[in-house]
């Protein structure tokens, strides 16, 4: 049986983006989702109250720039079946360079590494380990380091998660001048041969 997991971050709401888009409101409609790992940087209660009506399996975990929620934990791990995912907010890693992942990763006994803070989807297994960064959901500017000319990109990543393998098809939204565009994105983990 599968189990669908929201994966989402970045959105500092009030701060550099009014809200959600619209479109990810549409598909991210209350009884579908089974769980929400949120990355940091919620910065507001009404988000927090959306995103608990989305799924009332809330985890968090507290974002550089979460500075009134002073007893979210810095990382957390969330288990289904045999398969560990455990979720950070950027700012707490030395570097996202593969390596520094992994090391995170087995630091926290995990399958799956999630980390924020970047606002760019990225998707990759490394040492047959998977690691996901959601992106900004609302594309909330960044103050770190960005090529000329690049925007953020509204996204977020959902797994569907079984008790042999989980998918993460990302759902990343792109807002060109006339129209929006999902792309997607799939990797398969055998959670059979992990251990």
């Amino acid at each position: 049986m599968a189990f669908l997991i929201l994966v989402i971050g970045d959105l500092h709401i009030p701060d550099r983006a009014l809200d959600i888009p619209q479109k990810f409101k549409k598909l991210l409609s209350p009884g579908k989702i089974g769980q929400t790992l949120c990355l940091g940087n919620l910065t507001d209660k009404h988000t927090y109250e959306y995103l608990r009506s989305i799924a009332p399996d809330l985890k968090i975990v507290k974002g550089r720039f979460d500075v009134e929620a002073t007893s979210l934990p810095l990382s957390q791990v969330v288990t289904h079946g045999s398969l560990r995912i455990g979720f950070v907010e950027g700012f707490t890693l030395v570097s996202t360079e593969p390596d520094l992942l992994l090391a995170e990763a087995n630091k926290l006994d995990v399958d799956v590494l999630c980390w924020g803070g970047t606002h760019r989807f990225d998707a990759f297994e490394y040492m047959d380990k998977f690691f996901v960064n959601p992106g900004s959901a609302t594309g909330a500017y960044t103050t770190g380091w960005t090529k000329e000319g690049e925007e953020m990109v509204p996204s977020f990543c959902l797994m569907d998660v079984s008790l042999v393998s989980v998918r993460l098809p990302d759902q990343q939204m792109m807002l060109s001048d006339t129209n929006w565009t999902v792309v997607g994105c799939r990797l398969a983990l055998d959670a059979t041969n992990m251990y």
